[in-house]
């Protein structure tokens, strides 16, 4: 199982925000190719990167703090927020990031989505935000009717990398994550899914690695790495390990 450690950008800082609202944001880097930087010297194989502002503006506004994380490391780099056009899909990967996921134009434009999976296989994923199990897209500023697993299911044959699921009621909350949903998704589905949103210690870890046989493929984490609750080491060594070593790991106090 991949730990992604989470660089959230708006104003061209490292941020985190509490259920996705910009104006609860808590800045922890003025510098994101520093921040970058510190999670590649910790031993994270991944990056995810959002442009908080590009997702609510629906085009990129953080390209320089996206450079600048780029050219700091040498991981590779999933990157979502403001993606709404091939074009722009096309230009991230030339500049370097190794995956775009696409939010919203998954749920208004399913033929744009198949469309960049047959030009960049392997390279597009699909980021799941729901809200009381119902679809949130444009910076979870706009509610649907359309509930997770049924977007799901939609491109279980367009040749989508992953699912990035986030529970959008517990993401920066730090309740712990949505363990039962997030893989009650992944078991229903053949793509694998990256659990989001919520991640506040190594009991949730523990709890997702325990259920990696549903399909659960990765988790980021944010605020939890930034505050100290989660210790990288100690986490990567976790996930590392067999499901089985999982499962009989003392519980934490």
């Amino acid at each position: 199982m991949i730990l992604y450690p989470a660089i959230d950008l708006k104003d061209g800082a490292c941020v985190r925000l509490i259920r996705g609202e910009m104006d609860h944001a808590t800045v922890f880097n003025t510098d994101p190719g520093d921040q970058a930087r510190a999670f590649q010297q910790q031993g994270f194989d991944w990056l995810h990167l959002v442009d908080l502002n590009g997702a609510f503006a629906g085009h990129p506004v953080n390209g320089d703090a996206v450079n600048r994380v780029l050219s700091a490391i040498s991981i590779p780099v999933q990157l979502g927020g403001g993606i709404r056009n091939l074009q722009t899909i096309e230009d991230w990967l030339e500049r370097g990031i190794r995956r775009v996921i696409l939010g919203t134009v998954a749920l208004h434009q399913p033929e744009l989505v198949r469309e960049a999976c047959r030009r960049f296989p392997g390279r597009i994923a699909v980021s799941i935000d729901a809200r009381e199990g119902f679809v949130a897209v444009a910076g979870w500023a706009e509610s649907s009717t359309v509930r997770a697993l049924d977007l799901a299911l939609r491109y279980e044959d367009s040749g989508v990398a992953a699912i990035v699921y986030t529970d959008i009621n517990r993401d920066g909350a730090m309740g712990g994550v949505n363990v039962e949903a997030t893989a009650d998704l992944a078991f229903a589905l053949t793509t694998p899914v990256i659990a989001s949103g919520g991640v506040s210690s190594i009991a949730d870890l523990r709890a997702l690695k325990a259920e990696e046989h549903t399909g659960i493929d990765g988790v980021i984490v944010g605020r939890a790495l930034y505050d100290g609750r989660i210790d990288p080491q100690e986490a990567l060594a976790l996930l590392l390990r067999g499901s089985d070593a999982a499962l009989t790991e003392a519980p934490e106090c």
